[in-house]
């Protein structure tokens, strides 16, 4: 691989959920550097590089909460996880970006609602195109970076149970007792922005994750040609892996899993990189965990290198009232993953203690 220290380089992030927004808020800091800034990664011990494109490539499968209800009432793609991305790569602490993020709790027909979904619900209204609020939303919170829908078809999730029984519906899927083992899209083969696809295709670096297995992860890799733009890409591709399982959706699951079920939805392989915590979580935050069946995710190095993906490990873990990724961790380490040279093994191995 290339040394591309020196380099603007251009980020493509792809997800959903609460991972994808976390993972920017930590990218939008190298976005617009002086020339001369720099930072070093302690994994890679290279200096990471500023950002001169940022893409966020969001998945809008969503059809609970306000995003369901707006998605319902006004046949538009669910805003939510597109909102909470555009107040990610806002300028930090703006009036604008809270009033953004302000859910109302009381009020007919307002209950329930983020002022972000009325908003994109109204330009959408306003334009007729909800990739086109989507950017004028940007605008006016001045984000550093581009925020795309993975498709802007009217998609649902359906995902078939171990029990071969089906569920549809990306609310029933995460309420389901049962074990996924595969989802689609319905309908199927909806297609991407052509933005997205030029966006990956020029990129320095791709990442996949963190966020839900098959709620935000795998819905963006059966957009039709997402997962061979990836592929095809000459970026450094890596897989953001979660901190810890998730009910309903990779209990039992390893990191190794994960990246199987990823390939097998994607239909190709799509990973140079798995970045992966090695930092215990504190055993409340496990006892917590364990009270819902899940646990940290098991870091199963060989089975990962087996796949020909290069496991690194680092200190990733945010203890909050839930497990969070530190985001400025995370960020400075894929970004040095670019501008070095291939890992040597003895730096992936796990921390001794």
């Amino acid at each position: 691989m290339p040394h591309r220290g020196g380099r603007e380089l251009r980020v493509v992030a792809i997800g959903g959920g609460t991972g994808l927004s976390t993972l920017l808020k930590g990218l939008k800091k190298y976005v617009g550097r002086q020339s001369g800034e720099t930072a070093v990664s302690p994994i890679t011990g290279s200096e990471s590089a500023r950002i001169a494109e940022l893409c966020a490539v969001v998945t809008v499968t969503d059809d609970g909460g306000s995003s369901g209800r707006l998605r319902k009432e006004f046949n538009m793609l669910p805003p939510g996880d597109v909102r909470n991305c555009i107040v990610a790569l806002s300028e930090d602490e703006t009036l604008l970006a809270k009033v953004f993020q302000h859910r109302f709790e009381k009020g007919t027909g307002l209950e329930g609602h983020s002022f972000g979904n009325l908003f994109l619900a109204a330009l959408t209204s306003l334009t007729g195109d909800f990739s086109e609020a989507v950017r004028l939303s940007s605008e006016i919170l001045a984000t550093r970076g581009h925020i795309y829908p993975a498709t802007t078809a009217d998609i649902e999730l359906e995902a078939l149970m171990d029990d071969g029984s089906r569920v549809r519906g990306e609310t029933n899927i995460t309420a389901s007792k049962g074990r996924i083992s595969e989802l689609f899209l319905v309908p199927p083969g909806p297609e991407p922005l052509p933005q997205t696809l030029a966006a990956i295709a020029r990129a320095d670096l791709i990442t996949v994750g963190p966020g839900s297995l098959f709620t935000s992860l795998i819905p963006n890799l059966l957009v039709c040609g997402i997962p061979e733009a990836i592929r095809d890409s000459a970026a450094t591709k890596v897989y953001v892996c979660n901190l810890m399982t998730q009910t309903n959706e990779s209990l039992g699951r390893t990191a190794a899993d994960h990246i199987r079920a990823l390939y097998d939805h994607a239909g190709c392989r799509i990973f140079d990189y798995a970045l992966i915590n090695r930092t215990p979580a504190s055993a409340d935050l496990k006892a917590k965990y364990a009270l819902e069946g899940a646990s940290q995710i098991t870091a199963d190095l060989e089975a990962i290198e087996a796949m020909a993906v290069c496991p690194v490990l680092g200190d990733y873990l945010f203890e909050d009232v839930v497990a969070r990724h530190n985001t400025d961790q995370l960020a400075q380490d894929l970004l040095g993953l670019v501008t070095q040279a291939p890992i040597e093994a003895s730096l992936r191995s796990p921390r001794s203690t």
